[in-house]
């Protein structure tokens, strides 16, 4: 079986709706009004070309539950700059990641095959919030095109469940990505039931995300960015290094030079090695000075745990020195004789 049916079944089984096989939809008569797209409606794209397991679930999302006449199995375009990001986070932002130079590139050439996944937006009229597809939204508007979209009447929860099913197709989203995903769901108060369908893992799993993503604080996600090739251990870490360092010690290793040019992955590796444990400071020597019965100075001693320094001044006691060195067997003698 296909992980594209496995994908269709997992849907179903959330929305408790039959997942029918993709087929061709008319397209819509109108769009309502107090919205304005860039164009009409338009018929449905052209078959997905990127991996199976990565294949957009629009399609499945528009046969799996009702939405209105207008509306249903149509893709429209829309204006980019009216599309705004799911309050929800999914993503961690990455000023390096030139994967999506790539993605725009490929945009560019051959066209938004997969519709993204908006709904009305709540609180901004003339808007639209996404479920999912951001990525193709920035792509289109860095290209100055309109991004084609699916437009659903969704609940609060029906949009996280729908952003979460497009995330388990996805093979680029990074495990600390999906821990604060899984924070921010439960941070809005979408409940853990929700949450776990949304996520599709089981209860421990979805606590041992919530445990790493409350312990890496936004600043240093802001500092190593999402971090694709690092797993629950390293995280799990580094969060032990946190909570062992001073704050001071942490923002010097955020504020540090070698973050520069770095990848996400490797600025990960610099912060985990900056907060790595030092070795205790040993103890500075205690000092103290030595005169003879007129008052004046002619030895210092230094003792720590190593031993003990004996600095002779030589313009106080000329000779001295060398007379100590010379008889310090002898000294060592009668020193373990009278020992016993």
């Amino acid at each position: 079986m296909s992980q594209t049916m496995n994908q269709k079944k997992r849907l179903s089984a959330i929305m408790g709706t039959p997942v029918q096989p993709d087929a061709p939809h008319p397209p819509a008569p109108g769009i309502p009004t107090g919205y304005t797209p860039v164009a009409g409606a338009t018929p449905p794209p052209a078959p997905e070309k990127r991996p199976t397991a990565a294949r957009s679930m629009a399609a499945m999302w528009a046969a799996s539950r009702p939405g209105p006449a207008e509306a249903d199995g149509a893709v429209i375009e829309l204006d980019p700059d009216l599309c705004l990001p799911s309050a929800i986070a999914d993503r961690v932002p990455d000023a390096t990641d030139a994967a999506f130079d790539a993605f725009v590139a490929q945009i560019r050439e051959e066209g938004q095959h997969t519709p993204i996944l908006v709904r009305r937006h709540p609180r901004q009229d003339g808007h639209y919030e996404i479920a999912y597809g951001r990525r193709r939204t920035r792509a289109a508007k860095a290209i100055g095109k309109p991004v084609r979209a699916v437009l659903r009447d969704l609940s609060d929860a029906e949009l996280v469940v729908a952003q979460g099913s497009e995330n388990l197709a996805r093979e680029d989203l990074s495990y600390i990505e999906r821990a604060h995903f899984a924070r921010n769901m439960e941070q809005a108060g979408i409940a853990r039931e929700v949450i776990l369908k949304a996520m599709g893992v089981h209860r421990p799993d979805l606590a041992n995300y919530l445990a790493v993503a409350e312990a890496i604080p936004a600043a240093v996600l802001a500092a190593i960015g999402p971090a694709p090739k690092i797993g629950r251990p390293r995280w799990l870490t580094l969060a032990d290094r946190i909570k062992a360092a001073a704050p001071e010690r942490i923002e010097a290793a955020l504020a540090s030079a070698d973050l520069a040019g770095k990848t996400s992955d490797e600025r990960f590796a610099v912060v985990l090695a900056a907060l790595a444990a030092q070795p205790p400071r040993k103890a500075k020597p205690r000092a103290e000075t030595v005169k003879d019965a007129r008052g004046v100075k002619f030895a210092r001693i230094e003792r720590s745990t190593d031993g003990m320094r004996v600095t002779l001044d030589e313009k106080a006691e000329p000779g001295f020195a060398d007379y100590l060195a010379e008889r310090l067997p002898e000294l060592l003698a009668t020193y373990r004789q009278g020992r016993g």
